[in-house]
């Protein structure tokens, strides 16, 4: 099972890659942009078995930092 997880930083944390991205945009001269917040994308081939609970384990574990970080997990079906 191919499952995704999108993880980004939780509000009120300062991001300053996304600070960076933001000024970089404007000097390219796109306007319109309010803000801009920077995180991570993780796709992962996983066993059919693998539970719920254990992705969000690993989530907890290694692959968000629960202080500064949420999570989100999308499993993909079968093509």
């Amino acid at each position: 099972m191919k499952v995704r997880v999108y993880v980004s930083l939780k509000p009120g944390v300062l991001d300053p890659q996304g600070r960076a991205v933001h000024h970089a945009l404007e000097g390219l001269g796109f306007a319109g942009v309010a803000d801009v917040r920077v995180g991570r994308f993780i796709e992962m081939d996983v066993a059919d078995d693998t539970t719920d609970d254990a992705l969000d384990e690993m989530c907890r574990k290694l692959l968000a930092n629960m202080v500064i970080e949420n999570y989100r997990i999308e499993k993909l079906e079968a093509a």
